[in-house]
């Protein structure tokens, strides 16, 4: 990694561990540069969702470094880190039947004084294709109602940064194929145009190769891998997950895989 590349990362991670439970997870030790999109894939409990509760500062590292936007992320003040970072989380349930702009607005709560938040809110809306949610209350939207409400929501929170760092935990994982694209594509669009890097923990394996230009794979608690995705081959992921896959490729030359029914023998 070059001097320059060091002085613009977003967040480094050098052979960072975390405990959870009775379990350790890492090390983990990778950059994420302003506007990439990383993919993170493994089977289930292979750590994924924990090594996104580090990035967000649920867990706190047993050891080695997290450095965020050149300063070491436990020292971030949460007003602070909520402007330059944002999390999409797996559920799109909020305690209470609240107002779909107030929900919306939720994002923008560490700023003391914000005279823009209603232009902010509105806006935010609108990029989410959830504008005409607005003025509704939040219970009674339908599942992929909410999933555009609580993009809304992040879209606002990272609005007026640029470079900051999205996380996604497997938000789309129930919504229907033509809805998954929609949203997938409002997020690429709006990190795009800021900068922002998106490190997504994804089960689609699909999504990740044709989505995202990094893939980190995890298996057994720890780092496995950390590819470009034209250098993802089939045998990289049936070792990562165990399984026979099928594959072909699209006439855009991106690759798509499938299972097959007969299992790998346990690695």
């Amino acid at each position: 990694m070059s001097h320059a590349q060091q002085d613009t990362h977003i967040l480094s991670l050098d052979r960072v561990t975390v405990t959870l439970g009775q379990r350790t997870f890492g090390p983990f030790s990778f950059v994420i540069q302003p506007g990439e999109r990383i993919a993170v894939l493994g089977p289930s409990g292979a750590g994924k969702s924990t090594l996104l509760k580090l990035l967000a500062r649920e867990l706190v590292p047993l050891s080695g470094q997290a450095i965020f936007c050149q300063q070491p992320l436990k020292d971030w003040a949460l007003p602070d880190l909520s402007r330059r970072r944002a999390i999409l989380p797996q559920s799109h349930e909020v305690a209470f039947g609240l107002p779909v702009d107030l929900v919306i607005g939720l994002g923008r709560v560490a700023r003391m004084h914000d005279p823009s938040l209603a232009s902010i809110v509105r806006q935010a809306a609108e990029q989410a294709c959830a504008a005409h949610l607005l003025g509704r209350r939040f219970d009674t939207l339908s599942g992929g109602e909410k999933a555009r409400v609580q993009m809304a929501r992040v879209f606002a929170q990272l609005w007026d940064v640029e470079q900051g760092l999205l996380l996604v935990d497997e938000p789309l994982a129930a919504l229907d194929p033509g809805l998954q694209f929609s949203l997938m594509e409002a997020i690429y669009t709006f990190a795009a145009n800021r900068g922002h890097a998106i490190l997504a923990i994804l089960h689609d394996i699909n999504q990740a190769l044709q989505g995202f230009e990094r893939l980190i794979f995890i298996k057994h608690g720890a780092m496995v891998g950390d590819y470009q995705t034209p250098h993802v081959t089939l045998p990289l992921l049936e070792a990562l997950y165990n399984v026979n896959l099928a594959a072909a490729v699209t006439e855009d030359g991106e690759m798509i895989v499938a299972p097959s029914l007969k299992r790998k023998a346990a690695a």
